[in-house]
């Protein structure tokens, strides 16, 4: 019988023992060396030291192990054709090779690192082994979740081979080129970048029905909150412009989350519908039905066919409420996002054709105050890409930067007005700039987004507000950067807005506060440097 060999070489050991006891019940023959092989041979477990094969040990401080010609050899022979020059060289293949890398992404991570520590911290011997198993079409496991996926597999009789085989090749050279690229990154102090993933959902179509094909990557898979982490439990499959919005939502979620924690030490119940990733409806609350009822009814118009996200589970009543409340017809929406969904609520919300998603994500009820996104953000352009840190400002009312003029607040009455500017800021944050955005009791009234100039922002949300039903008097608004002139304050005053936050920066910025005060409004003012609320330029 042919001799099958199996090399492995892992830095992570967790596991290691139990698959080199499945692949020895297989008919392979281990090969490791240094800490790998000590694990095994502890465990009872013949193998194979490498320096047999290579007529040596290792060398320059383990620097030197598998990277010599026997052992590329025996992953890079062709099967049926290298045969006797193999032989000729007493030299054996190499079927599989199981192998994890350094952990060099963690090294550059810890603040404490050092050029001399990240360069020995860098694998070359790894990637190396798993690009030459990816060409030699060996079974090659970069990663440790395939390897109970490759012991079913061979256990089977190795089915659709090809196919399989090729698989692991490509995932091994994605890791390869994932580890090459920190290294690029480190090496040039961000000079060099790119930015990989790996496609975990196919769309119909990108925006508009000629943009195709799209899809959905992932290249942070241990972020909870991450969209491959959503799962659909009933509707058609997510499109592109719902993982835009749904990206949109997590934004506006966990900005008003961590606002809530940071300034008051509470999670809210919340409730938010964007449409074309715009909050047009949003809500925090003591309890769920208070929620959904202030989200439904913030800008019902343009609720009508969009997405709605809460952090707590949908029930049957919360269902209803979000189909009926205040609607003489049956709420149409395209999806619903939750920690948790009951069966009878899922029935109760879908439409004809399947159109309204019901997608699931408990870490939804799990946020934190670490919940908002960190990963840096990436901006396709013609010729190249944009790329900045995320959004991240949160306000702090007890921040020594944050200015409060005009109308003072006391008690229970304070409480409220800064609850509201709470609310307004994180919604106003992550809507596009130019926005005004108007609360009022916990509910978002309006939301004037996407404007030129800041006055019209404020003449759109006076105008949302007022044809949606709302009075807007002891309202609050939020503005994501400064007023240049008075004519935005004047119009929000008019309408019987109390108090604003916004930024400060501009040459006017006397005239306005005192405009303010001369008005009867509460202005609070947090620096544009620090503070601005720019969003999806």
């Amino acid at each position: 019988m042919k001799r099958k060999f199996a090399l492995l070489s892992v830095y992570n050991k967790d596991g290691i023992i139990g698959f080199a006891q499945e692949l020895i019940g297989l008919g392979f023959e281990i090969i490791s060396s240094g800490g790998t092989a000590q694990c095994l041979k502890d465990a009872g477990l013949p193998v194979i030291d490498v320096a047999s094969l290579v007529g040596g040990g290792a060398i320059l401080g383990h620097r030197v192990v598998t990277l010599s010609r026997e052992i590329h050899a025996g992953l890079l022979a062709k099967y049926g054709q290298d045969e006797l020059e193999m032989a000729r060289l007493n030299l054996n293949y190499i079927d599989l090779v199981c192998c994890d890398l350094y952990p060099l992404e963690q090294e550059i991570a810890n603040p404490d690192h050092t050029v001399e520590s990240v360069i020995e911290k860098t694998d070359i011997g790894g990637p190396t082994m798993l690009r030459s198993a990816a060409k030699g079409r060996r079974i090659v496991i970069g990663d440790s979740a395939d390897r109970q996926k490759t012991i079913d597999w061979l256990k089977a009789g190795c089915p659709n081979k090809e196919e399989f085989i090729t698989a692991l090749a490509a995932k091994a050279e994605y890791i390869v080129a994932n580890y090459c690229l920190a290294s690029a990154r480190f090496n040039s102090a961000g000079r060099h970048d790119g930015y990989l993933g790996q496609k975990v959902a196919d769309c119909q179509y990108g925006e508009n029905a000629y943009q195709a094909p799209a899809a959905l990557y992932e290249n942070c898979p241990d972020d909870p909150l991450g969209l491959a982490k959503f799962q659909m439990l009933s509707g058609l499959p997510l499109s592109y412009n719902n993982y835009c919005d749904l990206d949109r939502l997590l934004q506006t979620m966990t900005h008003i989350a961590t606002t809530f924690k940071i300034n008051r030490s509470k999670f809210p119940h919340i409730a938010l519908g964007v449409k074309h990733g715009n909050a047009c409806g949003a809500a925090v609350a003591g309890n769920p039905v208070m929620a959904i009822e202030k989200m439904v009814t913030g800008d019902p118009q343009a609720l009508f066919g969009g997405l709605v996200m809460v952090n707590f589970p949908i029930n049957l009543v919360e269902a209803e409420l979000l189909l009926s409340y205040k609607s003489e017809q049956r709420r149409i929406l395209d999806g619903v996002i939750a920690p948790a969904f009951k069966a009878e609520a899922v029935d109760l919300l879908k439409r004809k054709g399947d159109k309204c998603r019901c997608v699931v994500n408990p870490a939804l009820g799990q946020l934190t105050w670490k919940s908002l996104d960190k990963q840096p953000l990436i901006r396709q352009v013609r010729g190249g890409y944009l790329k900045q840190p995320n959004y991240t400002f949160i306000l702090e009312l007890d921040d020594d930067d944050l200015r409060k003029s005009g109308t003072i607040f006391t008690g229970e009455e304070r409480l409220r007005i800064e609850d509201d500017l709470l609310l307004a800021k994180a919604i106003c944050d992550t809507s596009n700039s130019n926005t005004i955005t108007i609360v009022k009791d916990g509910q978002l009234l309006a939301n004037g987004v996407g404007q030129q100039s800041r006055v019209n922002g404020a003449k759109l949300a006076v105008t949302l507000g007022i044809e949606n039903g709302h009075n807007l008097k002891d309202a609050v608004a939020a503005s994501d950067s400064f007023f240049p002139f008075v004519d935005g304050p004047a119009i929000l005053s008019s309408a019987g807005i109390k108090a604003i936050i916004s930024t400060s920066g501009s040459i006017r910025d006397e005239k306005v506060v005192s405009f303010c005060q001369d008005n009867g409004l509460a202005i609070y003012l947090i620096p544009n440097a620090k503070g601005r609320g720019f969003f999806n330029h």
